[in-house]
């Protein structure tokens, strides 16, 4: 297992780019520009949507850091805003009807304990976060019970 865990969450129309591409890739913006330096091989993933409080898949970060500013995601006039990428491997990627509802299991989690219960997302406004072990696991594990292993991601 990695050093670190992370969570990048998206909007549901970035979420949509980020699952065609078959979650090999991330981008983030030059704010998370020192966290994304920090991302080392072997560290892991896990996705969010924003506006649907779901999580989607879960992934193992497989480069360095890197920049590159093709347009992938929206809004594609922005392309600074994920100009910071790591390549990743998917590990277990959730179909739509299977994604974890977070209102569900959010409020449980160790990284928003700050928050009031009813409030939980709230700690997930930004786009990157670095989670504890134990929230990731749990996260994963709910996915690991949903779904096999990736190799039918489909869009």
């Amino acid at each position: 297992m990695g050093k670190n865990y992370w969570m990048f969450v998206e909007t549901e129309e970035n979420a949509s780019i980020t699952r065609s591409m078959k979650y090999r890739v991330f981008g983030l913006g030059p704010r998370y520009r020192k966290r994304a330096q920090r991302m080392q091989p072997k560290d892991r993933v896990i996705f969010y949507i924003s506006q649907s409080k779901m999580w989607t898949a879960s992934g193992t970060i497989t480069s360095e850091y890197f920049e590159d500013d093709s347009s992938i995601w929206k809004p594609e006039t922005q392309r600074k805003e994920f100009i910071y990428r790591v390549n990743l491997e998917p590990n277990y990627v959730l179909k739509p009807d299977q994604y974890i509802d977070g209102s569900l299991v959010g409020p449980s989690l160790e990284y928003v304990k700050k928050w009031y219960p009813e409030h939980w997302h709230l700690a997930f406004w930004e786009r990157l976060h670095l989670l504890p072990q134990k929230d990731f696991s749990r996260l994963e594990g709910e996915m690991i019970r949903l779904c096999s292993p990736v190799n039918e991601i489909t869009p």
